[in-house]
């Protein structure tokens, strides 16, 4: 391919455009920050506190002073431009600056949630916090508490924020709806409709094999029903339910205990985001001695990680067939990291910045780290107990749905006119660090449902480096072989369109 004189005038400017934006705004948005550490000393909360804030690239981690404290439970969100808005640990909300929000105690009424308050509540994927449909100004808080002797969920309740009362940082105008009563287990989940606007969200009955159905919409919460799952029935426990961040698949886990072993498997779906269906791909037996909670599915939706207290296992989900297909890519090595408590695995968060942080079960300060989710086997590249946090934190993660998940272009439900044309569309485009030794990484978002295409050329118009880029992936590494030092145009060509960025490499 050879790019003539207007088209390299052409690139130029797009350089010149392209470095005057922000390229960050995609992953500092709804899913920025992620809110770590509980109090030590509950009679004077004055510990110190972390937050992780998510660019495209990494993180940074902030030491301060928060008022709320978090155990398991934690539901938070920023607006679209990654500036923070409020947080929940399942017992009260905050608002922007940390301070409660006008009407936001009082969450999830009962003695459970009275027992937990100085500590926040202890229910896996508990809290999610969602934009409202059509409406910029509103967020639902969807949540549920314990029977005080049971231990199952009796109540699926939603809170309704406006954050444009209390001088912009929020008030809470709606609370403890009640959207459903019954026996449910721990643990919920949300994916965007097919439609684009609304929101899916689930809930499992106290036996996992009942899923129960919820509708966002516009100033509306509905009950859509419920669908049994024809699986094996163990016990009251699930997991930490995922959706794929494409929205196609959904998975959890069950468990039995017999004489101090733990039978396990993992169930993994197709989901039908039109009409809310669940088609069960696979139950898969993977008997671990020790018992495990967290899961996630890669950025690009084709591995699905899972653990146990002692290893962490990835599951290739677009090869189920393979014997290969189940893979252990790391094992606990016992660190210690405070006050005799080692690191084990316990629940897993996808950040923005495309990489998966693994929690420990109990108090430490050390998080598990893995840079390259989209990859296979060890190359996923584990990195164990390799951030040290300033305080001591048990296994909070927020739950982050995929925000930006658009419409199921040509499904049955797509029906609901946008005023966006795909021409239009932001490729939220970025390349770090520029410049560069030919190691780098590229962050992207693709047309709904394309593929891509990375294309890299010299001053000449001269391919230099191709590669395929999977639909929805959103994170590459690219290590190009020896090539000479100068400026080069990196392309991304999908579903018709195209955006270039330039690219300068220089070798010491």
């Amino acid at each position: 391919m050879k790019l003539n004189f207007i088209n390299i005038s052409r690139v130029i400017s797009l350089w010149l455009i392209t470095l005057l934006v922000n390229s960050d705004s995609f992953s500092q948005g709804y899913n920025h920050t992620w809110l770590l550490g509980y109090h030590y000393n509950i009679s004077n909360p004055t510990d110190t506190m972390a937050r992780m804030d998510f660019s495209s690239s990494n993180y940074n981690l902030i030491h301060y002073q928060r008022k709320m404290p978090f155990g398991i439970t934690q539901g938070n969100i920023s607006d679209e431009n990654g500036n923070f808005l409020m947080s929940s640990n399942g017992i009260w909300i905050a608002n922007n600056v940390g301070d409660t929000m006008p009407n936001g105690t009082g969450l999830n009424p009962g003695m459970y949630a009275n027992m937990a308050k100085p500590f926040g509540a202890n229910i896996i994927n508990a809290n999610i916090i969602l934009p409202m449909p059509d409406d910029t100004n509103k967020f639902v808080l969807f949540h549920k508490t314990l029977d005080d002797v049971f231990g199952y969920c009796p109540t699926i309740f939603y809170t309704v924020i406006d954050k444009t009362l209390d001088n912009g940082k929020g008030d809470v105008i709606s609370k403890n709806n009640v959207a459903l009563s019954g026996s449910f287990g721990h643990g919920m989940a949300a994916c965007k409709h097919g439609n684009g606007r609304d929101w899916w969200v689930v809930a499992f009955s106290d036996k996992a094999d009942t899923i129960y159905k919820f509708l966002l919409t516009p100033n509306n919460v509905q009950y859509a029903g419920f669908q049994k799952l024809n699986v094996p029935v163990y016990g009251p426990w699930a997991g930490q339910p995922v959706f794929s961040p494409d929205g196609s698949k959904f998975a959890y886990r069950n468990a039995l205990s017999v004489i101090n072993t733990w039978y396990q498997d993992l169930r993994l779906f197709h989901f039908d985001r039109c009409d809310g269906s669940f088609s069960l791909d696979t139950v898969m037996d993977y008997s671990d001695d020790y018992l495990g909670y967290g899961m996630s599915f890669s950025s690009n939706s084709r591995f699905l990680y899972f653990d146990s207290y002692l290893h962490l296992f990835q599951l290739d989900t677009d090869s189920l067939t393979a014997q290969n297909s189940l893979e252990i890519v790391a094992v606990n090595d016992t660190f210690i990291s405070a006050a005799g408590i080692y690191t084990n695995f316990y629940s897993m968060y996808l950040a923005a910045n495309g990489k998966i942080y693994i929690t420990s079960t109990s108090s430490v300060i050390h998080l598990h780290e893995m840079d390259y989710p989209d990859s296979a086997g060890i190359a996923c590249n584990v990195n164990l107990h390799n951030i040290q946090l300033p305080c001591l934190n048990v296994g909070t993660v927020p739950v982050h749905p995929n925000y930006y998940l658009g419409r199921k272009i040509g499904s049955p439900c797509d029906t609901i006119p946008t005023g966006f044309e795909e021409k239009e569309h932001d490729f939220k485009f970025s390349v770090s660090p520029n410049p560069n030794n030919g190691n780098f990484k590229i962050m992207y978002l693709l047309p709904q449902n394309k593929a891509g295409k990375l294309e890299i050329f010299d001053i000449n118009g001269r391919a230099v480096y191709t590669q395929n880029l999977p639909q929805w992936s959103t994170l590459q590494f690219i290590s190009l072989p020896k090539i000479a030092n100068g400026i080069y145009a990196v392309k991304i060509n999908s579903d018709n369109l195209s955006i270039t960025k330039k690219l300068i490499i220089h070798h010491e």
